[in-house]
């Protein structure tokens, strides 16, 4: 099956950029189903990482084909969590997943990648065969909160995502993690715009893209750089 690629643009900003963007894109956009009252959700990852850190490093040295590999689920329900590999090619961004088993998260969490079995769905394997031959094994916890915005147009997704925190308390991913660091500043968010072949012209307008500035912001490199302890995470 072929990979499908989606543009996906990011910019960090500052308090008031993020309340008046907001603002705007509420009123053009409708929030995701699966957000709470607030129109927020909780994201909490696992990031996997060779010896080597050659994921960080691709992503430091701007290698053009590249992936990284996590486990992700959404606040705190443990009951669907999924395992994720995002690739990027020529600026474009590409995402496989599929559920896993709480059991099979705690095995991860250990430090080791659990076997391939025949019962297992063909990307599971594919992905589990992947991270065995690469070494991976788990690096640290990243924890933001999220306000999603979709439309059906370009299957495009707005998000502001803010209070991003870097923790290297791995044995409790599953539970609320103690040990937090935030590594952006107070007010700050990083505004995600992703689509596939469109972006509506009335969106990107609305949204002053031509104004921000664009950044190659990696949630997971930044939280390897500053993690929990104060010291540099690779």
């Amino acid at each position: 099956m072929e990979k499908k690629y989606r543009h996906e643009y990011k910019y960090r900003l500052d308090a008031a950029q993020a309340a008046v963007l907001e603002a705007r894109v509420s009123l053009l956009l409708r929030s995701d189903c699966h957000t709470g009252t607030d129109g927020n959700y909780l994201i909490k990852s696992l990031y996997f990482d060779d010896y080597a850190d050659s994921c960080y490093w691709e992503k430091e040295d701007g290698v053009n084909e590249r992936s990284k590999f996590r486990i992700r689920y959404y606040n705190n329900d443990t009951g669907y969590i999924r395992l994720e590999k995002k690739s990027k090619e020529n600026g474009m961004t590409c995402k496989e997943s599929c559920l896993i088993t709480e059991k099979m998260c705690r095995e991860f969490m250990s430090g080791s990648v659990p076997a391939v079995r025949e019962d297992m769905p063909d990307k599971l394997k594919r992905l589990l065969t992947e991270m065995r031959l690469k070494g991976l094994i788990p690096k640290v916890i990243v924890i933001y909160e999220r306000k999603p915005y979709i439309c059906g147009i370009g299957n495009v997704r707005v998000t502001f995502d803010r209070k991003l925190a870097a923790s290297n308390d791995i044995v409790h991913f599953l539970e609320e993690v103690q040990v937090l660091r935030p590594v952006m500043q107070k007010g700050e968010s990083l505004l995600e715009v992703k689509w596939d072949e469109l972006l509506p012209d009335y969106i990107r307008e609305h949204l002053s893209l031509e104004s921000l500035q664009w950044t190659s912001f990696s949630k997971y490199s930044l939280c390897r750089k500053y993690d929990c302890y104060g010291g540099l995470g690779v």
